[in-house]
């Protein structure tokens, strides 16, 4: 399944989301590839995406969720890289 959260992190002038797989990196790389999502957004484990893009990425499959779910799930899937490891 493919989850964001809601964009609260400030950047660039911006505020971002995050967009993970709970499954696997190859459905989050198909997905961020079908939502036109650059490579350049991937960090690890996460898309980072701008908040304008939040509805499209919900019309798309995403579900959205809590940063806490969206956390709880992406280390439950294997798949979060530590903190001590970026």
């Amino acid at each position: 399944m493919i989850l964001i959260d809601e964009p609260m992190w400030p950047n660039h002038g911006r505020l971002w989301g995050h967009l993970i797989s709970d499954t696997d990196l190859d459905e989050l790389h198909a997905f961020a590839a079908r939502a036109e999502i650059p490579a350049r957004a991937f960090d690890l484990d996460h898309y980072d995406y701008p908040e304008e893009r939040r509805d499209q990425l919900v019309a798309l499959g995403a579900t959205l969720v809590s940063a806490r779910e969206l956390t709880r799930r992406l280390i439950a899937s294997g798949l979060r890289v530590p903190a001590r490891d970026r």
